[in-house]
């Protein structure tokens, strides 16, 4: 695919309603969906025999929904680790049944006791969270997608710090899920969000991707999934569905 379309954080969310009220999708159909897409996107660029240890950062949101369910999917996909830092569980009650899953394959999920503490110091305060970055070999930011507004709030802004340091000073993967967390869906990292320095290493943009992802740099490997949108949707918003190769869930992106 040469080149792409993007959509606007407000035309996302206005698809993703009319995924699930005209096709009548489920939301758990679509996060299931996406998050194979994720890790099946992952595992083509990334095997496990290279990258044994994998943690995937989730948020309380959709992005962190689908972050848990690639969390399961890489398990079956045959790496070493995988862990789930989830540092505030969301409210939807689809996500306890993720979570007992997660549980019931052995995929730690791991938190910690001070994260939802809006006055804990930085990075002091979350040691599980550096311990599985440490050990890590590749780290899936499933954190935020389209929805989120800067600024970044705590335990978040520590976090996606913590993730960065990993990335420059020891040479940890990054695997973003739809949108680098912290950066703008439609402008990309800006200095309200703190996030001028983050840069993964690879993104994987659902649905469509967003405006940000013209600011990847050209050595950032892009992805799109959610192979679940009939060409006569797409329509309305102007973009083309991709061609899938066979079974995959994602096709690689070319620099627009």
């Amino acid at each position: 695919m040469s080149s792409f379309k993007t959509l606007s954080a407000k035309s996302a969310a206005a698809l993703d309603g009319s995924l699930m009220s005209t096709l009548g999708y489920k939301l758990e159909q679509l996060m299931e969906l996406a998050g194979l897409s994720v890790a099946q996107a992952v595992y083509s660029d990334y095997k496990p025999a290279e990258y044994p240890n994998v943690v995937v950062l989730c948020g309380p949101g959709n992005n962190g929904g689908d972050g848990l369910v690639a969390a399961r999917h890489l398990s079956l996909f045959g790496y070493k680790s995988v862990k789930v830092y989830w540092p505030v569980v969301g409210k939807n009650a689809f996500y306890g049944n993720l979570k007992t899953q997660l549980e019931l394959f052995d995929i730690d999920i791991v938190q910690d006791a001070s994260a939802g503490d809006s006055g804990a110091s930085a990075s002091a305060s979350l040691p599980n969270l550096h311990s599985v970055l440490r050990d890590s070999s590749i780290i899936v930011d499933a954190l935020f997608g389209f929805s989120f507004h800067p600024p970044l709030r705590k335990p978040f802004d520590s976090i996606i710090l913590a993730m960065v340091e990993q990335q420059q000073k020891h040479g940890k993967k990054i695997f973003a899920v739809d949108v680098p967390s912290g950066w703008d869906v439609d402008e990309g990292p800006t200095a309200r969000s703190g996030t001028e320095e983050y840069m993964p290493d690879a993104l994987i943009s659902l649905t469509a991707p967003k405006p940000c992802s013209l600011k990847l740099g050209p050595e950032v490997k892009h992805y799109l999934g959610g192979r679940f949108i009939p060409q006569c949707v797409a329509d309305k918003w102007d973009f083309q569905v991709p061609h899938y190769q066979g079974a995959d869930q994602y096709v690689k992106l070319a620099s627009p």
